[in-house]
């Protein structure tokens, strides 16, 4: 008689619920690029703007 380990219902979420936490902090990393870029492009327009505000004056 073969006896396969059975698998408990508590062992399959703890596996789903890590695959779950991996990709909340994969979307979170991604968030953060996504942040960082959106950043540096506000920068570069206050750039724009603030040297755009100085020449007019001139």
């Amino acid at each position: 008689m073969d006896v396969s380990t059975p698998v408990s219902v508590f062992s399959a979420f703890s596996i789903i619920m890590i695959v779950v936490y991996g990709l909340f902090i994969l979307l979170g990393i991604y968030a953060l690029y996504l942040f960082i870029k959106l950043m540096i492009r506000g920068i570069a327009a206050l750039d724009i703007y603030l040297d755009e505000k100085r020449n007019r004056m001139l």
